[in-house]
């Protein structure tokens, strides 16, 4: 008599073992995935409204032969292609020279303020690292030129640069006896210098603030060896702070470029509408040529060629300063 054996009942297979087999994705899978994208909506939003359209619609009046003529009624106005690009890069020509002159002034006062912002900065924040008493009221004190509004705080260096009853030339000419007579500071040579010193003035604590942030990341164990194996201060800076802040100093030194080549607030209230041709910034610069003369196709173009060029910076520093990553890496 021959027994057939019951069929064996295949042995359940893990949901999350190798050889399951992949189903169809669960609804709350997608969801959970595309929540990311629809909370970042709102943001997407508002910079396609604050950004994106008002920057096209400059690009667009840049090809415009746009005067005080058709403020009311901007799109109306005949179309004048690349004559306002090629205005403004004639540099034989009043408006290029101009430009060209701005331009200069620019990169001069932004190299140097960039320079002394990250010096400051840096020489504050490693001064900082070590603990002592009366350490956090000095780090709040240093941050009060950043945490001041910038109307409020450059309004007070107006009227400290004043001629007669400023407080810089009551310093610098009635105490210290520097100077022969008071000086002219909001006028002239010396309004490059006022523009500079305010701009350092209320940048370094951000370049404080950042690098004071970098530096809690390197471990103390490095100064212990340091010092044990007989380096001196100056020696575990260069061998250990400043290569460790790299990264830091690298987007560091970017933030500070943009921000301060693009400088508009400190300048319009420091001088009032029309700079000094010592102090004439780009920004200001280009306000003048759209909202002082009334050519706002001129302007727009001014500004599409300082985005380009700003863009152009920006791609290089990001490629070279990769590319020293890798170096250093291998």
């Amino acid at each position: 008599m021959t027994t057939t054996a019951p069929p064996a009942h295949p042995r359940p297979v893990p949901e999350h073992s190798p050889g399951a087999a992949r189903g169809p994705r669960r609804p709350g899978r997608i969801r959970r995935i595309g929540l990311p994208y629809l909370l970042l909506l709102p943001a997407l939003l508002l910079e396609l409204l604050v950004h994106l359209v008002p920057m096209v619609i400059g690009i667009t009046m840049s090809f415009k032969e746009l005067t005080q003529f058709y403020i009311r009624q901007w799109g109306t106005a005949p179309w004048s292609g690349t004559d306002n690009y090629r205005l403004a890069v004639d540099f034989h020509g009043a408006v290029g020279e101009a430009l060209l002159h701005s331009f200069l002034v620019t990169v001069v006062f932004t190299l140097l303020s960039v320079s002394l912002c990250w010096l400051i900065g840096t020489a504050a924040a490693i001064s900082m690292q070590d603990s002592f008493r009366g350490r956090g009221l000095l780090r709040t004190v240093f941050l009060v030129p950043y945490a001041l509004p910038v109307y409020a705080a450059v309004i007070t260096w107006a009227f400290m640069f004043q001629h007669d009853n400023g407080l810089v030339n009551h310093v610098l000419h009635d105490q210290l006896h520097l100077t022969d007579k008071p000086s002219f500071w909001l006028i002239g040579d010396n309004s490059f210098y006022a523009l500079l010193t305010v701009s350092v003035w209320k940048g370094w604590p951000f370049a404080f603030l950042i690098v004071m942030a970098g530096l809690q990341n390197i471990p103390r164990e490095l100064y212990e060896a340091a010092a044990l194996d007989g380096a001196g201060m100056w020696q575990q800076i260069r061998r250990i702070t400043l290569p460790s802040l790299r990264p830091v100093n690298q987007v560091l030194v970017l933030v500070l470029f943009l921000w301060t080549f693009n400088d508009f607030n400190t300048p319009y209230v420091l001088f009032g509408k029309s700079a000094p041709a010592a102090a004439d910034l780009i920004s200001i610069h280009i306000y003048q040529s759209s909202f002082v003369t009334w050519n706002f196709g001129t302007g727009s173009a001014m500004s599409v060629l300082l985005l380009l060029f700003l863009l152009a910076v920006t791609g290089a520093y990001l490629l070279l300063t990769s590319r020293g990553r890798r170096t250093a890496d291998v």
